[in-house]
């Protein structure tokens, strides 16, 4: 009989923990799709992306493929061009993920790191998700903490992003980062548990 895997589809705003968990997923042997790294893909040196982001925002390229800094300031500058590049975008990134499924069709569980599933309508290629949370202070620290951030810029994409009480609510598995690495691991380890029991446990 022909089964496919269970999809979970992991997600979380900025600077919840998701590449963290993401990180904990894969060390216990869950193939992680991670949306991120494929768009960091598209935009480097040759990437699939790179003429058509060129084309709709001008001298925001280089021979290394995007400028991701000018990019950002050409997406913050006008209102509609976040929109304008996730049509470039979101096409390529499912051609990927339908490409890792497929790689990936006899395993029990697999999971999609994609930071906008709600937002992007990601969600509805999944049958779990599971949201990465940690308290407001907590959050920030880590993002402003981050190289060249700044309140503006985190609260820029902040009002990009569904909140996280709101994600929370629709999620199936809320896993914290805010109460320690171990607290993490064992939520992570109880998903696994939960949507892909050993065989024959």
């Amino acid at each position: 009989m022909s089964r496919r895997p269970i999809v979970l589809g992991l997600t979380g705003s900025i600077g919840m923990g998701k590449s963290t968990v993401a990180a904990m997923f894969a060390a216990d042997g869950v193939p992680v799709f991670d949306a991120d790294a494929t768009v960091h893909h598209l935009q480097g040196p040759s990437g699939a992306a790179v003429a058509a982001i060129e084309a709709e925002f001008p001298d925001t390229t280089t021979e290394l493929g995007v400028n991701r800094t000018l990019l950002r300031e050409a997406v913050m500058a006008d209102p509609t061009a976040f929109a304008r590049l996730e049509a470039i975008l979101h096409p390529a990134v499912a051609e990927a993920r339908e490409s890792f499924l497929a790689a990936h069709a006899d395993a029990p569980l697999v999971v999609l790191d994609v930071p906008l599933l709600f937002e992007a309508g990601g969600w509805r290629h999944v049958d779990k998700i599971a949201v990465v949370s940690a308290p407001p202070e907590v959050q920030r620290n880590r993002v402003l903490a981050r190289p060249g951030m700044t309140a503006e810029r985190f609260d820029a994409i902040l009002a990009r992003q569904m909140p996280d009480a709101e994600k929370r609510a629709r999620a199936d598995f809320v896993i914290p980062t805010g109460e320690g690495l171990q607290v993490t691991e064992d939520c992570v380890r109880n998903v696994i548990a939960c949507l892909a029991p050993p065989a024959g446990g």
